[in-house]
């Protein structure tokens, strides 16, 4: 299941808003309409919108025209900073910017038709390595999950948010693919439904039993010991372990640690900020207000009523069990062990 698919200078992005109503296909030509789709979440989660950030600047960088090194340079910064501009948490975006401008400027001596090919292999080679990075993340968590096992996980981390297989799901997937009977719980994640818009379906597509529940029913439900495990993915994770997840993120992982359930969280070494030592340097990004006024267009809220909305929160290190990564699984102290991993 690929949200992405790009060929012959067009990516192809499955839509995100309109399922699980409409599968509807945005074709983007050009790095604009690629930062547009980043932006209004026709492309969300933190890999996704990683490597389709990467297509962009390849695809405006295929778009030059100019025989000016220095000209082409400056155009492509120009390209890189609008989709820089786009979200401000998944350090994903930032990292895939910075390796894809990297790959032109370690090019320079080549001449520029040369250039653009160098970036748009590697924004192919990210792709690539996104799908292997997650089916190791998968294989790698799902030692942690026993037969019988209920999984709680929180928003979508799966192929939808990914090139493909995923993050958290990815691990669920896993253990489902190795034959262990398990059951997820997937919180429906309001204000922007992932969970039941997308978590529920992708379950549902892959055969893999799934009961939606609402975002306040999570402590219910691990109070009455039907929940063994949860697993969410991750925006940006600091240094120290800090994780900045969709937002309510937090909210579980405190119920979890209330009731002594594992709390996992499966990224990859992508998603960590080794430039920062704890969340509290996380930006967090605030959205539009009608997505909490509105679901799915219609108004359910009195016109006018302020309005917050910050899109993600931050889980303190301390309420997390381990880091499921596609280099093995991490635990504390986050601190001495995640510098041990870097790139």
């Amino acid at each position: 299941m690929r949200p992405l698919e790009y060929s012959d200078g067009v990516l192809k992005l499955l839509d995100q808003t309109k399922l699980p109503l409409e599968q509807v296909t945005v074709e983007c030509r050009t790095y604009e309409e690629v930062a547009a789709s980043i932006r209004d979440m026709i492309v969300r989660g933190a890999p996704a919108i990683g490597v389709t950030a990467a297509y962009g600047i390849a695809i405006g960088a295929l778009a030059i025209s100019t025989n000016s090194k220095e000209e082409f340079t400056n155009q492509l910064e120009e390209i890189c900073n609008t989709i820089r501009n786009t979200r401000p948490t998944a350090v994903n975006l930032f990292w895939a910017i910075e390796r894809v401008y990297k790959s032109a400027l370690d090019n320079m001596d080549k001449p520029i038709a040369e250039i653009k090919e160098k970036v748009l292999e590697e924004a192919i080679r990210m792709d690539n390595e996104d799908v292997e990075n997650n089916w190791a993340i998968g294989q790698n968590g799902s030692k942690l999950i026993k037969d019988n096992f209920t999984i709680l996980t929180h928003c979508n981390a799966g192929a939808l948010a990914t090139c493909d297989y995923g993050t958290a799901l990815g691990v669920i997937r896993a253990a489902h693919e190795a034959g262990k009977n398990i059951d997820v719980y997937a919180d429906e994640t309001r204000p922007y439904l992932q969970g039941a818009r997308l978590t529920a379906w992708e379950l549902m597509q892959e055969g893999i039993p799934v009961t939606l529940i609402c975002d306040n029913m999570a402590g219910h439900f691990m109070k009455s010991g039907k929940i063994n495990c949860v697993i969410v993915g991750a925006d940006r994770i600091a240094l120290n372990g800090d994780t900045a997840n969709k937002i309510g993120t937090y909210s579980v992982a405190v119920l979890a640690h209330e009731n002594k359930i594992p709390f996992y969280v499966a990224a990859p070494l992508s998603t960590i900020d080794f430039s920062i030592e704890s969340g509290e340097s996380i930006p967090i990004e605030e959205r539009k207000a009608l997505e909490v006024t509105q679901i799915m267009g219609v108004q359910i809220a009195p016109h006018g009523v302020k309005v917050a909305n910050p899109s993600f929160d931050v889980t303190p290190n301390r309420y997390i069990t381990a880091i499921i990564t596609e280099k093995g699984i991490v635990y504390p102290p986050f601190a001495e062990n995640i510098k041990k991993l870097k790139l």
